[in-house]
């Protein structure tokens, strides 16, 4: 289980994050929705622990990531936004080489490594230098190298951003395969990866939650029965959404 408890983020004078709470069970794949600038990746950084809270905090699987961050950080597979990899490595050899940083040899590295290529379906260019793949592989390698120590919770920013409709396709199948073992959380301004693979939605704006349901329930309060209207009507001022109407 993943329980964010009121966490607040202050950057100077500004309060990007604004008491955001929500719990995601095993089995949930969660739409963390909201325009640019509205503190997604803010909260997931925070929930990973790449930055501390301002206040509050979030347990992972019982580890509080603020008293506890090593405990909580073994429980989280994350893929950041636009993550990076050695582009002269092969994608075999960065894997192997993260499986080392996790602490696994021989056998057992052997194994992790095995099971993230599968997962990730790069079995067919696992000698490849990762720099020469496509957008769309080199973020599969990417979340491949987050599953390799099997986390029961995965935190995603973005996955799919700036992929083909085929390569958005694959890294929607992999979520979906690996949605009923795990917590699966996406930061995303995409609306279609809503519909297409959340079982909920949260939706953010100005750093605090305007709107926590399943897609289906979010239409159905819209006055229009599209998720993008319903989108716009919580996160644009009225002003702005009568000029976008």
């Amino acid at each position: 289980m993943l329980d964010v408890r009121d966490l607040h983020k202050r950057f100077g004078p500004i309060h990007a994050v604004r008491g955001i709470s929500f719990t995601v069970n095993k089995g949930e794949v969660l739409g963390f929705l909201g325009p640019n600038g509205a503190g997604k990746s803010t909260t997931m950084r925070m929930i990973v622990g790449f930055l501390p809270p301002t206040s509050g905090t979030a347990v992972v699987n019982g580890h509080d990531v603020v008293s506890d961050p090593i405990g909580a950080k073994t429980q989280i597979g994350y893929l950041p936004e636009n993550a990076p990899a050695y582009g002269d490595m092969t994608v075999q050899d960065f894997l192997r080489f993260g499986a080392e940083i996790r602490g696994y040899n021989g056998a057992e590295r052997k194994a992790r490594v095995e099971g993230a290529l599968e997962k990730a379906h790069l079995t067919n260019v696992r000698r490849q230098s990762i720099s020469t793949l496509s957008k769309g592989y080199k973020q599969r390698v990417c979340f491949a190298q987050a599953i390799l120590h099997d986390p029961p919770i995965l935190i995603m920013d973005e996955p799919t951003d700036g992929l083909d409709p085929n390569q958005k396709h694959v890294v929607r199948t992999m979520i979906q395969e690996m949605a009923p073992e795990k917590v699966i959380v996406i930061s995303t301004h995409i609306l279609e990866e809503v519909e297409a693979v959340c079982t909920r939605a949260i939706i953010i704006a100005r750093g605090t939650i305007v709107a926590n349901g399943t897609p289906a329930e979010l239409k159905a309060h819209g006055r229009t029965g599209r998720l993008d209207d319903v989108f716009r009507d919580l996160t644009l001022g009225d002003e702005q959404v009568r000029k976008a109407g």
